[in-house]
């Protein structure tokens, strides 16, 4: 079953120190696009990280959006620079001194200076970081890919009824073909036999010369039988498990071709009207293998 490229998955996790919130957006894309925002900190799982993406998305834009939240404050290491306080104290006792002699510098002013007071986040467990993030992030990736699942399951539903409707347009065209030859034939006879008067007899082996030439040069067997083909192959492909989205937007490039091809060949109105029908239909699927992935 095919997958459609655009899903969105979250997951949450914590092991009691770190709370991991992952969410997975997927986009539209040609190829394998993957971009990764996290805390800086971190940022060593990042390869980790696109190794797990890769397991499970092949194609489309990945958006990756990871925040970390600590539940307590043990791995902050909190430092109080105490001569740039002092010097600070000097600074303001003296302004005050001079222009606020009835203020006094208190704690509440040194402790906003900037500088004073500086936190460091000690040296987080590798291991343990990752283990708590990797659980968050697989189940976010499998919600994404889940709805990719059933968005899939719509466009494959959508693409096979609108293949089936090319092929009984193809099956039209098939039936039609051989009449065309017979009634250009007809209309040529009568054609020459007005222009003739009856003052002259028709030599019926230079008309059988032109209706054979005319067979041949508008003859469509070949188109017909490779869009079966792509048809056929463009349903093996809907029921694949792996990635198509490449390969079906190949196929109809080429169904795309041939159509064309039969379009040039033939000067039949109602095989004109269908080529056009059928052309319209592709290139609707067209539109909807655009997000297959």
């Amino acid at each position: 079953m095919i997958k459609s490229m655009t899903g969105f998955g979250r997951s949450e996790n914590t092991d009691g120190v770190h709370n991991f919130t992952v969410e997975v957006k997927t986009l539209n894309h040609r190829y394998n696009d993957t971009i990764i925002k996290m805390p800086k900190h971190i940022n060593y799982v990042e390869e980790n990280v696109k190794k797990i993406i890769k397991g499970k998305i092949s194609r489309g834009r990945v958006e990756v959006y990871i925040s970390l939240e600590y539940e307590d404050d043990s791995n902050i290491d909190v430092k109080v620079n105490v001569p740039l306080a002092r010097a600070y104290k000097r600074a303001l006792d003296e302004m005050t001194n001079e222009l606020f002699s009835d203020e006094k510098v208190t704690i509440e002013h040194i402790i906003r200076m900037p500088d004073v007071i500086k936190t460091k986040r000690l040296e987080d467990d590798e291991n343990q970081i990752w283990l708590c993030l990797e659980k968050a992030l697989e189940e976010a990736l499998d919600n994404t890919v889940e709805m990719r699942i059933r968005e899939g399951h719509e466009l494959s539903k959508d693409i096979r009824e609108r293949t089936l409707k090319i092929k009984k347009m193809i099956e039209s065209i098939e039936k039609r073909a051989p009449l065309v030859v017979l009634e250009y034939k007809e209309k040529l006879k009568e054609r020459v036999e007005e222009l003739l008067d009856n003052e002259y007899k028709l030599d019926e082996s230079k008309l059988a010369n032109e209706v054979a030439f005319y067979a041949d040069k508008s003859n469509i067997t070949e188109e017909i039988v490779r869009l079966y083909s792509h048809i056929n192959q463009l349903f093996e492909c809907l029921d694949s498990i792996e990635p198509v989205g490449r390969k079906l937007d190949f196929l109809i490039q080429e169904m795309n071709r041939e159509v064309n091809t039969i379009g040039s060949k033939s000067s039949d109105i109602e095989i004109g009207k269908t080529v056009v029908e059928v052309k319209s239909e592709l290139e609707k699927v067209r539109e909807q293998i655009q997000n297959v992935e």
